[in-house]
């Protein structure tokens, strides 16, 4: 049995839905129990990483984890997390963490993180990390005035950036969680190129059949925005992955392709699959 914390986001639905295809028990973990039909070999339990103690149902009989920090982290205890597992007979976990952990190691913004994969890592089970690039379902945000204008606002209009789709985090995790020779590995997860907002405004209009307008916003006017619902920390190192990439940031990697033997897929196909939200 393969338990995933997350369950209701953007890879963790996924993810139980792959899982799930492939013939796997799961119980999918979460802090709201989602409505309606789910397959019959998936359980959705409530539970909150940050009270380890009510994970302890969920992990009952499980031979492996799928491990997400919520937020920034904060408040939670990754050893009581992983000593709950272990004992409960988990024997391999997946951790979802950040590309950023690696290129921006001096991020407080991305610390949290950083010290759960060292508490992954030192945890004595067979573990996997993942390190996704931006989603392209952060595009997500764009919907409202899409819908309302057929317009996008944002910064740094031409500045292009590998973004991963969620799906592909997902296949990846269910072969690390399901095949023992992904341990001891680190994947970083990126879209097949670099695609700008400029670009993804357009290939959203596409997928609507409609041009969509881009509007670039300046770093001020995004900070402002983004305030509102980040961190300042987060909203920083948000903005310097944007308009400023590293050129490890800009980089395509290979491992998508490595692990499922196909390209992953371009921000376009995530557009077309999700134009319902931009209607």
């Amino acid at each position: 049995m393969i338990v995933v914390t997350g369950a209701t986001g953007n890879v963790g639905r996924h993810l139980v839905r792959t899982l799930a295809s492939a013939g796997e028990w799961v119980t999918a973990v979460s802090r709201r129990v989602p409505a309606g039909e789910v397959p019959g070999n998936v359980e959705f339990q409530q539970a909150d990483p940050a009270r380890p103690e009510s994970l302890k149902p969920a992990l009952d009989g499980a031979d492996a984890l799928y491990l997400l920090v919520p937020g920034d982290g904060e408040g939670l205890d990754p050893h009581a997390i992983l000593d709950t597992a272990r004992a409960a007979g988990v024997r391999r976990v997946v951790l979802q963490s950040s590309q950023a952990t690696a290129t921006r190691p001096h991020s407080p913004a991305h610390t949290r993180l950083r010290v759960f994969e060292d508490a992954v890592r030192e945890s004595g089970l067979q573990w996997t990390v993942l390190r996704p690039s931006g989603f392209a379902s952060n595009a997500y945000m764009w919907a409202p005035s899409v819908r309302s204008e057929r317009t996008i606002t944002a910064p740094f209009g031409d500045v292009a950036l590998p973004v991963v789709d969620p799906a592909d985090i997902a296949a990846v995790a269910a072969e690390a969680l399901r095949d023992g020779s992904h341990a001891g590995r680190t994947y970083e997860l990126t879209g097949p190129a670099p695609v700008s907002p400029r670009e993804q405004a357009r290939a959203i209009g596409d997928a609507l059949g409609a041009p969509v307008r881009f509007v670039e916003q300046s770093r001020a006017e995004a900070r402002e925005l983004l305030l509102r619902f980040m961190p300042e920390p987060v909203v920083e190192a948000t903005l310097g992955i944007l308009g400023e990439p590293t050129p490890e940031e800009r980089r395509v990697s290979p491992d998508v392709e490595r692990v499922l033997g196909r390209a992953p897929r371009p921000f376009s196909a995530w557009a077309a699959d999700s134009a319902a939200a931009f209607r």
